[in-house]
């Protein structure tokens, strides 16, 4: 099942941009721009403070797909 996230869009209402969110969580531009694009899904200690540093729940920021099977 993949999981998909609306960090991109999240961030962008925030006003915050790629390098900003990059510099707060310590990880590189390309990461977050990799998580955005769904090429990539963040470690849980990742993922922990995305949500932390939005102050949002995890379902608001992370979608778990249903498998079609």
């Amino acid at each position: 099942m993949p999981v998909t996230n609306k960090i991109r869009e999240i961030r962008k209402e925030k006003g915050i941009s790629q390098v900003k969110m990059a510099e707060d969580l310590q990880v590189t531009r390309q990461t977050i721009n990799a998580i955005e694009k769904h090429k990539y899904n963040p470690s849980l200690e990742l993922s922990l403070k995305i949500i932390k540093y939005f102050s949002m729940p995890i379902e608001a920021v992370f979608t778990l797909e249903e498998d079609d099977r």
